[in-house]
């Protein structure tokens, strides 16, 4: 295998793997997608008390060895997933009540869960062995509605937030090759598909996006496709992109402008192209590519936030920290949460006040007071 595909491979997958719960993050990106009520933003606290004084922290593990924090059902509600042997459980945590509920337990390591966007459906990669990955689809109460066993040595997953029903996986074999499938929850059915690159996100209903690099002739940059699936036509969005995010009716591209090669340009734009928000910052460069920071992005408050270095320069021999600054791309206002911070994991609650942090989301900052809670003890 080709040193370069390597590199590209390590370079996307640490966004697009853990944010939605380690191949988001690797996502990260990645990148998880939010869409909740404000109705649930502070349940049960009363107005006297502050959210932080409410909190029952930090968790206590009923059984088994703390892995890591999955992500948010709701603003009060977290769920984390616990080792024991060969064996992993799914636990429901109300911060306010300090109760810890068994939703789910499978028999093989649990490697990560993601949680659909309206909080419908909560999907479970498991692994029980090297080249074979288990996607489990169960629901808030831990029922379990669909299983499939897919040969694979890493794996990736795309919620449809237009379909949420819908769901793009790409399995990798352990040369990255990779095969893409439709997993059609409400069908229980698979679909192979013929898509040029595995890391791809819903543009709209039907259409997806991604990023064609040119294999033959690598690149910092590439053009930002987008392809109706089932049609075979694809069509160039943008030239010279680095990286991207959707949302629904949302598009946020990288670039680097020629004039401010030290400037990583953040830019949104709607769905028919038209430029809503746009804001750079320094960027760090590793050997065949750039870094690209961690962020979320909360939709229904338009707030991005991202982990930002202090200057440009070299990856490997940066050691300034990083600032965690919140920009709100409705307003075009931004603001400095947080400093000296590791360039780590963060995702937003349903509401946008608080956000989890660190490689295992073990932490938890208060946007408004810019404190950070440990959730379980070291």
């Amino acid at each position: 295998m080709q040193l370069h595909k390597v590199i590209k491979f390590i370079f996307q997958i640490s966004f697009l793997l853990v944010f939605s719960s380690i191949f988001s993050a690797c996502t990260h990106q990645q990148d998880a997608k939010h869409s909740p009520s404000e109705d649930i933003d502070k349940q049960n606290v009363p107005p006297s008390q502050p959210v932080e004084e409410a909190w029952k922290l930090p968790i206590k593990i009923p059984e088994g060895d703390f892995y890591k924090i999955g992500g948010w059902l709701y603003d009060n509600q977290l769920l984390y997933i616990t080792n024991l042997g060969q064996s992993s459980s799914i636990y429901l945590y109300d911060l306010l009540t300090g109760n810890s509920e068994l939703l789910f337990k499978s028999e093989v390591p649990i490697v990560t869960l993601q949680i659909s966007p309206t909080k419908k459906y909560i999907l479970v990669q498991s692994s029980p062995s090297t080249y074979e990955g288990q996607v489990t689809i169960i629901t808030p109460e831990g029922s379990e509605i669909f299983k499939q066993s897919i040969p694979s040595y890493e794996m990736g997953f795309e919620w449809n937030p237009y379909h949420e029903s819908e769901i793009l996986i790409s399995s990798f074999n352990e040369d990255w090759t990779f095969q893409m499938q439709l997993l059609d929850i409400e069908q229980s059915k698979l679909t192979e598909l013929s898509i040029p690159q595995p890391f791809i996100k819903w543009l709209g209903e039907e259409e997806i996006a991604f990023l064609n690099w040119d294999e033959a002739s690598p690149s910092l940059f590439a053009p930002l496709m987008r392809n109706k699936l089932g049609s075979g036509k694809e069509e160039v969005i943008l030239n010279d992109v680095l990286y991207f995010s959707t949302y629904q009716n949302l598009l946020m591209t990288i670039t680097v402008n020629d004039e401010e090669k030290l400037q990583a340009t953040y830019t949104f734009y709607k769905t028919d192209n038209k430029q809503l928000y746009s804001f750079s910052i320094p960027h760090l460069t590793m050997f065949s590519s750039w870094l690209v920071p961690y962020y979320d992005f909360n939709e229904s408050k338009g707030k991005f936030i991202t982990l930002k270095p202090l200057k440009s320069g070299e990856a490997d021999a940066y050691s300034e920290g990083f600032e965690l600054v919140s920009y709100d791309i409705n307003k075009g206002s931004n603001s400095i949460i947080l400093q000296g911070l590791k360039n780590e994991p963060i995702l937003l609650s349903p509401s946008g006040e608080f956000a989890l942090y660190g490689n295992r989301f073990e932490k938890m900052i208060d946007l408004k007071t810019k404190e950070i809670h440990e959730l379980v003890k070291k």
